[in-house]
């Protein structure tokens, strides 16, 4: 059997094996260094990070982080109160918190699920208000980051056990069950998150009983719940299939009940073999919040369009502002992939 070279071997082949991919490496090299100067001298050395407008002006060939500077706040929390701004952002922490904290294995405890009601009310009371003294926001004026992870981290709450049920149920020897849950995933899964969104923000009013109609923001996280789930269901029903036969069997020739097999040794294999595959849907459907702004919520996205399309003064430097959103959007995918990659690992330990 040929043996594949690793480490700085494989790496020396991979870039210099011949005079083709030699050849190949140089004139890559030199492309990035010519694009890693230019952008060094366009986001560094010319750059403007005070927040004067008049310097970014005069500054033809530089960048303007003063925009960032200046703005920083109303792209971050949106048209949330300037003065109650700490509210939200202490709402984005504790959330945060417990979602790193629900990432740890060993944290995956009977507490965890009194823990994240507690967060979540939490998360609600000071982005509402109306409680221990606080002014009522209401949730038209929600926005940026806070917006973005609290669709993104409910979202998927709600939509894990949902999409647990839908594999299940596409895998049942009940056909009835089978028919009603395939039906509904491929219903979803083919349109758009966005006519799901608008279905959820101006159809489902016309069909709620008069005087009594849901919050939008309500409707949309129902509306991204639902769709959500149906691809994460097809995932999971990847993994349940991935599982050999056999050991279902097995079991219950041993005398296991049918829900204690699925529990206890179907769903553990099923989900450590689907950790990437979910973890891309997740990072998937962070970035889908940006499409709530079609309907009126302003996420972190959003917020950046809020932020500088008022100001003629800051206007012209919607790139810089676009960077600043990207790399946030970056740092919380890059981190996500490397939990992925982590969890993996661990799982894969854990089973050996």
């Amino acid at each position: 059997m040929r043996r594949v070279a690793q480490g700085p071997i494989a790496w020396r082949s991979e870039l210099w094996g011949s005079p083709l991919r030699a050849l190949a490496t140089v004139l890559l090299l030199g492309l990035l260094a010519w694009a890693g100067f230019h952008a060094f001298e366009w986001g560094v050395v010319h750059a403007v990070f005070r927040p004067d407008a008049d310097a970014c002006r005069a500054a033809q060939h530089g960048a303007c982080w003063g925009v960032v500077a200046e703005k920083w706040r109303p792209m971050l929390f949106g048209r949330f109160p300037y003065e109650e701004q700490w509210r939200p952002a202490i709402a984005v922490v504790v959330l945060s918190a417990v979602t790193v904290l629900s990432a740890w294995p060993r944290s995956w405890r009977w507490w965890l699920a009194p823990l994240w009601l507690a967060a979540l009310l939490l998360f609600v009371g000071l982005m509402h208000g109306g409680v221990a003294g606080l002014s009522t926001v209401p949730t038209s004026r929600w926005g940026g980051l806070p917006l973005t992870i609290g669709l993104a981290v409910v979202g998927l709450a709600l939509a894990f056990p949902l999409a647990l049920l839908l594999a299940l149920g596409r895998r049942s020897e009940w056909p009835v069950v089978r028919t009603l849950s395939a039906s509904y995933i491929e219903l979803v899964r083919g349109v758009p998150l966005i006519s799901v969104l608008f279905m959820a923000s101006f159809l489902l009013p016309l069909l709620w009983p008069a005087g009594w109609q849901p919050d939008v923001l309500v409707r949309v996280l129902m509306g991204l719940t639902l769709f959500v789930a149906a691809y994460l269901a097809e995932i999971i029903r990847g993994g349940l299939q991935a599982v050999p036969r056999g050991q279902t069997e097995v079991a219950m020739a041993l005398g296991f009940g049918r829900w204690p097999v699925q529990r206890d040794i179907v769903l553990p294999q099923a989900l450590r073999l689907v950790v990437p595959a979910l973890t891309n849907s997740v990072v998937g459907t962070l970035k889908d919040t940006s499409l709530v702004t079609v309907v009126g919520l302003f996420e972190l996205t959003g917020a950046l369009g809020l932020a500088l399309g008022g100001d003629p003064v800051w206007r012209p430097f919607y790139l810089e502002g676009y960077l600043f959103v990207a790399v946030v959007y970056w740092l919380l995918c890059f981190g996500l992939s490397r939990y992925s990659v982590w969890l993996e690992r661990r799982l894969g330990a854990s089973s050996a």
